[in-house]
């Protein structure tokens, strides 16, 4: 029996959505792209804070922008993520965006890396070299907030 809701080793899920609103648009009445990389790199951000079970994290890199389509007020765009690599310090990840009404392809980054850092500020290793589906990688203050013990890695 197939694993539901599991995904394969390459497939992004689409996980979330946004509503281009008139504050969202460039001159045209599109999409503005500003707007959509800054939804990406959030998302990316809070990706990467739960795939390394850590606050600490600073988008490093992104890899060319390839913009193929657009949208106008009103659409609904999925954002997609999936890891790609786990360095020692870092994780890569690959990024879609997508229309939800027509499944138009809007936006792809093939390549963008977060850095995680230790409490100097300097690049400190991350120790996870898997990709996570669960929720098990909450930061460390988090879970001590909710188990009101300290955190064990």
């Amino acid at each position: 029996m197939a694993d539901v809701g599991m995904p394969h080793d390459d497939e992004i899920i689409f996980r979330t959505r946004k509503w281009v609103r008139p504050e969202d648009l460039n001159a045209n009445g599109t999409l503005f792209g500003g707007s959509l990389l800054r939804w990406i790199d959030e998302e990316a951000a809070i990706y990467a804070i739960i795939q390394l079970g850590s606050e600490s994290v600073v988008t490093k890199y992104m890899s060319e922008i390839n913009f193929v389509d657009s949208a106008r007020q009103g659409d609904i765009v999925e954002m997609g993520l999936l890891a790609t690599d786990f360095g020692r310090t870092s994780l890569t990840m690959r990024a879609e965006v997508r229309n939800l009404f027509t499944r138009q392809q809007i936006l792809v980054i093939e390549k963008i890396v977060f850095v995680h850092l230790g409490a100097d500020g300097r690049p400190a290793p991350h120790g996870y070299s898997t990709i996570t589906y669960e929720r098990n990688r909450i930061p460390a203050r988090h879970l001590e907030k909710l188990s009101g013990e300290p955190a064990q890695r």
